[in-house]
């Protein structure tokens, strides 16, 4: 129940139209497919994978969304509006990350094992932004608007265009972050 909680809250967090918790939870497929991923890749995880697949196919169905079963997904991850969003099964989303519609974080088609992005923790995807094969989108990058990555992206780092590359690095906001983190004294 406190999962259920945090992902409301999330929503409410990220999108100024979310009025009460009840609309959240009634009319936002974002949050209605993380759901149904969770249970998804719980199944997946404990063997009934043809299950786990009728599962996310029906997911697919109610939101738009595609989420494979076997993508691993953190907590606090915002789907805004979601429609088309496809997300491979070797994908891996980490916590805070937010994306927009019409993200694919897919394959080339040519790799075999790990073969979908990993996106770091506070990343920023933006809509219709294609993310292909088993690269890494940086802690809090940002890619802007329809871009196509085919290479990794550094942390702090906006990348736009096609194919997408770096045009900024947010220095300071890198410099807080790792003070953040610095343990020693």
């Amino acid at each position: 129940m406190r999962r259920i909680r945090e992902d409301i809250r999330t929503i409410k967090q990220n999108d100024p139209a979310a009025r009460t918790s009840l609309e959240v939870i009634l009319t936002y497929p974002g949050i209605h497919a993380l759901w149904f991923h969770r249970v998804s890749h719980f199944l997946f995880n404990h063997g009934f994978k043809l299950l786990a697949r009728i599962n996310s196919q029906i997911s697919r169905f109610i939101t738009g969304i595609e989420i494979h079963p076997g993508a691993q997904i953190g907590r606090r991850v915002f789907i805004d509006h979601g429609m088309g969003i496809v997300i491979g099964e070797t994908a891996v989303i980490e916590d805070d990350v937010k994306l927009y519609h019409g993200v694919t974080l897919g394959g080339t088609g040519k790799e075999c094992g790990k073969r979908h992005p990993t996106v770091r923790r506070g990343a920023m995807i933006s809509a219709h932004v294609q993310i292909l094969g088993p690269i890494e989108i940086g802690e809090f990058a940002k890619i802007g608007a329809a871009a196509v990555v085919l290479e990794s992206i550094p942390a702090y780092a906006t990348a736009v265009g096609l194919p997408a590359k770096v045009v900024r690095i947010d220095k300071e906001k890198q410099a807080i972050e790792e003070a953040k983190n610095d343990t020693t004294i």
